[in-house]
């Protein structure tokens, strides 16, 4: 006989010493303890079984365990708003499969937990899923704007080249008129000491460029 059946089987009778040399007290505490969980066992069992004939009873059954299931919950979401739907949906999902549960011998509540287990997986995923997409989507608006920006540069800048085109074709003291007003940003003050003109000759040449240009303007966008 090997060294560990020797070991059990000098055990085996030291714990039926333990258990006769046992104060009463204790045997009979424990075998309490052991009829009392049998016949909770045997509670539940009979519940769920009466619910399973009979849905309306299963606010026991929800009674009975939400306390346990939302604390199973919310020492893992760490959020109580989300910890009551999860909780609401595990229960929902419970009295759905209630039909295909089979009684093996433990609590309800571990299958309980198991569904919230499982809630608390799918609602993880779900959330990175969607965050994840929320970034794609901020990229792809980003994506989009800076495409936009750079249309609208590329359409401004064709316009302005249109503009310059069209003043250059203007008579000569039109064009240096427009172009000093509106490129370089001068004063009529300041272009009429540049070419030495009074200011109401630069205002009269300025209005007619503007004429000219509006008119040439309409011509190429007709």
């Amino acid at each position: 006989m090997s060294p560990r059946a020797v070991s059990l089987c000098a055990r085996a009778p030291a714990r039926e010493i333990g258990r006769a040399n046992a104060p009463e007290g204790v045997l009979k505490a424990r075998a309490a303890s052991k009829v009392a969980r049998d016949a909770d066992y045997s509670a539940e069992r009979a519940l769920i079984e009466a619910t399973q004939r009979d849905r309306g009873r299963f606010a026991d059954l929800y009674e009975a365990n939400f306390e346990r299931v939302y604390a199973y919950v919310v020492r893992r979401v760490r959020d109580r708003d989300e910890a009551q739907d999860l909780t609401a949906d595990v229960f929902h999902l419970a009295l759905k499969s209630l039909p295909r549960f089979e009684w093996r011998g433990v609590p309800f509540a571990a299958w309980l937990f198991r569904i919230a287990s499982n809630e608390i997986a799918d609602r993880s995923k779900s959330v990175a899923r969607r965050r994840a997409h929320e970034r794609d989507s901020a990229a792809m608006d980003d994506d989009a704007g800076e495409r936009g920006g750079v249309a609208a540069g590329v359409e401004e800048a064709e316009r302005r080249a249109r503009l310059f085109k069209l003043v250059e074709r203007l008579p000569r003291d039109q064009a240096r008129v427009i172009a000093m007003r509106f490129a370089e940003d001068k004063s009529i003050r300041e272009i009429a000491t540049a070419l030495g003109r009074s200011e109401g000759s630069v205002k009269q040449l300025q209005f007619r460029g503007l004429q000219n240009l509006r008119a040439r303007l309409g011509d190429t966008n007709g």
